[in-house]
């Protein structure tokens, strides 16, 4: 009987060592429980506080202050953009020479157009009255007719401008800056270059931002064509990038007027007013 009792008596003392235990995880899964029941109230406070003020934001977008607002002001602005553009294309008309004796205004391009017509070669294209070509700048000899070179650095200049003014009315800064001269016209580049002897083209630095460009001129200096035709190369970029903000691709690298021409159609149609 004792040993039975003193087997008891160990079972029970091993029990209540259990059940102590047992109660210590039990208070702290209890603590557990009641920080994350305080977390989700917590969680809950604030999950009603944006729902309410999301609530809030949906009323005023459906307002007089909200989305149709800025619809109708995005309207305004881009019925200015067009205004503004007609006034440069009023001051530097873009027409395709359809013949000997006439003028035929140009609707539209191919190649990312929104509508599709023949196409047209840069030569056909005259800018107030003046042509471009590429020739020149791609090849000077001693029989390359001196008026026609200055005729398609004119017209540059003009291009050069046109640019100039357009690019701040869509508020798009362009990548290559203009330095205007009429026909004796400049383009700078800003990327990295070998450094070239002095004779050349020489560097220019900025006092304020200590950044290197080059400039190359929009028409013939001498006998070297390499600077021009880089820097009608850089000019059509130019005319590009506001293509591209328009969400319109460039006809071709070497269709200056022709890409300055379609931009100023896109522009200029009811579609670009609803464009997003």
């Amino acid at each position: 009987m004792r040993q039975r009792l003193e087997a008891r008596k160990l079972l029970v003392d091993k029990t209540s060592v259990a059940c102590k235990v047992t109660e210590q995880d039990v208070k702290k899964k209890e603590e557990n429980l009641s920080t994350e029941v305080r977390s989700l109230l917590v969680g809950g406070t604030t999950l009603s506080i944006a729902k309410s003020k999301l609530q809030e934001s949906n009323c005023q977008l459906e307002g007089e202050s909200g989305y149709a607002h800025l619809k109708i002001v995005t309207n305004k602005l881009r019925k200015r953009q067009q205004f503004m553009v007609s006034q440069v294309s009023f001051i530097y008309p873009l027409k395709i020479e359809a013949g000997p004796s006439q003028d035929q205004e140009l609707e539209s391009f191919p190649g990312g157009s929104r509508l599709g017509t023949k196409p047209l070669s840069q030569g056909s294209v005259r800018i107030l009255g003046l042509p471009f070509s590429m020739a020149p700048f791609t090849k000077m000899s001693f029989f390359t007719d001196k008026k026609e070179v200055q005729k398609s650095a004119t017209a540059l200049g003009y291009v050069a401008h046109a640019v100039s003014l357009i690019a701040p009315y869509l508020r798009v800064p362009i990548r290559y800056p203009l330095c205007l001269g009429g026909s004796k016209t400049y383009i700078r580049d800003y990327a990295p270059y070998i450094e070239p002897s002095p004779s050349d083209m020489s560097p220019i630095t900025t006092l304020s931002q200590n950044i290197n460009f080059v400039e190359f001129p929009l028409f013939l200096d001498g006998q070297d064509t390499t600077r021009a035709a880089y820097a009608v190369f850089l000019l059509n970029k130019n005319i590009e990038q506001l293509l591209n903000f328009v969400g319109e691709n460039s006809l071709g690298p070497r269709q200056v007027l022709a890409n300055l021409k379609e931009l100023i159609r896109i522009i200029q149609s009811p579609d670009y007013i609803d464009y997003l």
